[in-house]
């Protein structure tokens, strides 16, 4: 029997009352409620994993920002690392995630390589660089990366601190009654331009047109071209036509000749082929 057991364990000369042999309360109240269910005694076998109740106060994103961490926490110039204080540290901090995860410890332990190998190049008589023979620092690499970072991870920090959608604010929703009077789009100037051209396309397509009825007569017009004829020698064919008159006037004009021609009144000659059309009265012999 466990300790725990044996200090919940009733007195061995303790009367057991009536309805607690089942492990019962007396009053039948449950100690807790699991999953809904009333629970009217401890569990013998409840175990708490030991990594249960661990607490975690700083969360690192990587090598990075753990390194970080240690240089702005103690106020040290990050131009000017005092490598031999922020290794120590480094790897107090790796030693403790070694024992957890190895595989989360394997990228730290790369950067810890790193800081030892600077701290060593440090040690060593100072190298010159071939272009501006100043004396190369080997932390200077090191201070690049940890400068790049920290802007980025301020600028993620100011992002992050901007109003979001779903966490900070929602977007407002409306229900509108269907008995509200429909609320019509406005109407700009090039639609009310567009909207005129269409009318004045369907204007032209459905004009009006009036046609008046006119009374010739093909007698009257064979009296008109004798006359036009009489006492001339030859007449050109369009000199006899009155475009001005209409179309109208010009058809009954051409049958009028065609019936005087029929009638052999008049004559139509013609020099050559293509050449001017001309006519004439009819030659009477005497």
């Amino acid at each position: 029997m466990s300790e725990l057991d044996a200090a919940l364990a009733p007195p061995d000369d303790a009367t057991t009352p009536a309805g607690a042999a089942d492990g019962l309360p007396v009053d039948g109240v449950a100690v807790a409620r699991l999953y809904g269910e009333p629970l009217f005694r401890m569990p013998q076998d409840l175990y708490i994993p030991p990594d249960a109740l661990e607490v975690f106060l700083e969360a690192f994103e990587g090598p990075l920002d753990l390194l970080l961490y240690l240089i702005r926490k103690q106020n040290f110039n990050i131009l000017d690392i005092p490598l031999a204080d922020v290794t120590r540290q480094y790897l107090q901090y790796v030693d403790q995630i070694r024992t957890r995860n190895l595989e989360l410890a394997s990228e730290y332990l790369l950067m810890a390589a790193m800081l030892i190998e600077i701290k060593s190049r440090m040690l060593l008589p100072p190298k010159k660089s071939d272009d501006s023979g100043e004396v190369e620092d080997p932390r200077a690499e090191l201070v690049r990366r940890l400068l790049e970072y920290e802007r980025i991870k301020l600028a993620a920090a100011k992002l992050d601190q901007l109003p979001l959608l779903g966490r900070d604010f929602l977007r407002a929703q409306v229900t509108i009654e269907q008995s509200l009077l429909p609320r019509f789009p406005e109407v700009e100037l090039d639609d009310l331009r567009e909207a005129w051209g269409q009318i004045l396309k369907r204007a032209k397509l459905t004009q009006h047109h009036k046609i008046s009825r006119e009374q010739l007569s093909v007698r009257e017009h064979m009296s008109i071209v004798l006359r036009t004829l009489q006492g001339r020698r030859f007449v050109e064919f369009h000199e006899l036509f009155d475009p001005v008159r209409g179309p109208a006037v010009m058809v009954v004009t051409f049958i009028a000749m065609l019936e005087l021609a029929r009638e052999r009144l008049l004559e139509l000659t013609q020099a050559e082929a293509f050449a001017p059309i001309y006519v004439r009265l009819a030659y009477a012999p005497a």
